[in-house]
């Protein structure tokens, strides 16, 4: 008789879900033994890499992803980037090993006392099998929620003396469905409503990447001759940014945000909460006389929105319904926006500077990873992104999500032979977070660039101080820290890039290279402002 360890095996396999990634512990030995060869577990230092690994991974692939953690305390180590994957919309199958059932009465070392509570609110299911038997009826479940809109976590917790029980006959390996069409009613509704708009502005966000909708972004953008603004700290790039109709990046306050707006009388947000906000910089949420029409696939993102009127559906089959139904506008398209000013010459070379040489040596299907707060504005101004799904950041705002999520990113290219260069853009403040995650790198052998802009301080942190009047805060600066031999001892190759004129070379040279690089970049210490 097959065991249920057995049984959830072949499940895995019929999933499609025969990489794990994790750090091995005790509670989980039983599941991870005779490890079979057709199965390949990613090993990270630490949880909280596992989980942004794993997440980088789902989001490269378009496929759920299974990480596995170490019960209560591997789940806590891991919590960060479970809320970002949260945020992010990743489809993640999270398990973790628990004590033996024998036990738990007693809550012996390693018990998870309450494992079903411990990764709320941020997980959309989760469940401990109250039978050793359930357990692969229980993966199938995860599955089908993690993989279906909207998207996100789920956590299983396995105890460690269920995997040798007999099973029960497998559950039916299931497909779900992972999208779905706007009302048509409704539908018509909002296109009336843009029809008859005289200045409609159109905010895209990451679930129009996610649909593989660029495209008909575009289309409906031109269609309607409208302005196109990306919704406030987006964590993936929804337009070509490049495109005359392109606008920029919306602030993340209310007041400054609303003042972007002014001048449209209906603004159409698809794929992005309405709206993300960070600093409180209080406001109307819309100028007077605009109306806000909202399309998500998320019913709580749309019930929690302050203004607007919602219509449920996938981004990309919305905005392609919308176009069927949509005239084309008559009045002449937007101007495009004004280009960049050259960055100023410095002796301390600012990050303008630097993500300027970085433009000018992009390669061509290059994917972005950043996790570089205060330099951000700098970023997306010198580097806009112009291709589809090449564009990634956390949505959380929580550190320590970019630089593992870099390397699965770099793993999913690998796998599905694409083979994209993997550039992560990452602050030295962030750096140290999932430092973990450059060992894993190098193992893999992937070459994946690190470009760290080198300040000694977290100066988003000095941003907001400076917004909020909270003078003298502890703990900003971060001096003594050598990220090239940090980087070494991972083993990965390094290079100071001391001037802006040395990225070039250094970039080409990491690019060749058979394992991941890591380029320590000194900027200017100035302080930028946070809006």
């Amino acid at each position: 008789m097959a065991t249920v360890r057995e049984t959830t095996y072949e499940l895995l396999r019929a999933l499609g879900l025969t990489t794990v990634f994790g750090n091995p512990g005790s509670t989980e030995q039983p599941f991870l033994q005779d490890f079979p060869a057709d199965f390949r577990y990613v090993h990270a230092l630490q949880e909280a890499s596992a989980v942004a690994m794993a997440d980088g991974y789902a989001q490269a692939t378009g496929r759920p992803a299974h990480v596995n953690l170490h019960t209560a305390p591997g789940t806590g180590n891991g919590m960060g980037n479970l809320v970002t994957a949260w945020h992010n919309r990743t489809p993640l199958i999270v398990t973790a090993g628990q004590q033996s059932r024998e036990m738990l009465l007693l809550e012996p070392r390693l018990a998870n006392r309450a494992p079903t509570e411990l990764p709320q609110p941020y997980v959309k299911w989760s469940h401990e099998p109250v039978r050793a038997q359930d357990i692969p009826a229980a993966v199938m479940r995860a599955y089908a929620t993690a993989a279906q809109p909207p998207t996100g976590p789920v956590f299983l917790s396995l105890p460690l003396d269920d995997w040798g029980q007999p099973a029960d006959p497998p559950p039916q390996v299931r497909t779900v469905a992972t999208r779905f069409g706007p009302d048509p009613r409704r539908l018509r509704e909002f296109a009336a409503v843009l029809a008859a708009s005289h200045s409609p502005v159109l905010v895209f966000g990451a679930a129009v990447d996610r649909a593989a909708a660029w495209p008909v972004a575009v289309a409906v953008a031109e269609r309607l001759a409208a302005p196109v603004w990306s919704a406030p700290a987006p964590e993936r790039a929804a337009f070509p940014e490049q495109h005359p109709h392109y606008r920029g990046v919306l602030p993340y306050a209310i007041a400054p945000l609303a003042g972007k707006l002014r001048g449209h009388d209906t603004v159409l947000v698809v794929g992005a909460p309405v709206f993300r906000y960070y600093p409180h910089i209080p406001g109307a949420h819309l100028p007077d006389g605009t109306r806000l029409l909202h399309v998500t696939d998320d019913p709580d993102e749309a019930a929690r929105a302050p203004v607007g009127d919602s219509l449920l559906g996938d981004a990309g089959l919305t905005l392609a319904a919308l176009l069927d139904l949509l005239p084309a506008a008559d009045r002449p398209a937007p101007e495009p926006r004004p280009a960049a000013a050259p960055p100023k010459p410095a002796g301390s070379p600012d990050a303008d500077a630097l993500f300027a040489a970085l433009a000018a040596c992009w390669p061509t299907d290059g994917v972005l990873v950043q996790e570089s707060p205060s330099n951000l504005a700098a970023l997306r101004r010198r580097l806009p992104v112009v291709r589809p799904a090449s564009y990634f950041t956390m949505a959380s705002g929580g550190l320590g999500y970019g630089l593992p999520a870099a390397v699965g990113i770099a793993l999913a290219e690998r796998d599905t032979g694409r083979g994209r260069p993997v550039i992560a853009v990452i602050g030295d403040g962030s750096f140290h977070y999932s430092v973990q995650a450059l060992w894993t790198a190098a193992c893999l052998r992937l070459p994946v660039v690190v470009l760290v802009p080198v300040n000694q301080q977290y100066a988003i942190l000095k941003s907001f101080a400076e917004l909020k009047h909270t003078p003298d805060v502890p703990g900003l600066d971060l001096p003594g820290l050598d990220i090239t031999a940090i980087a070494r001892g991972y083993g990965c190759a390094t290079r100071v890039v001391g001037a802006p004129d040395e990225l070039p070379d250094a970039l080409a040279d990491a690019l060749r290279a058979d394992g991941p690089t890591v380029l320590p970049a000194p900027i200017s210490t100035e302080v930028p402002r946070i809006l």
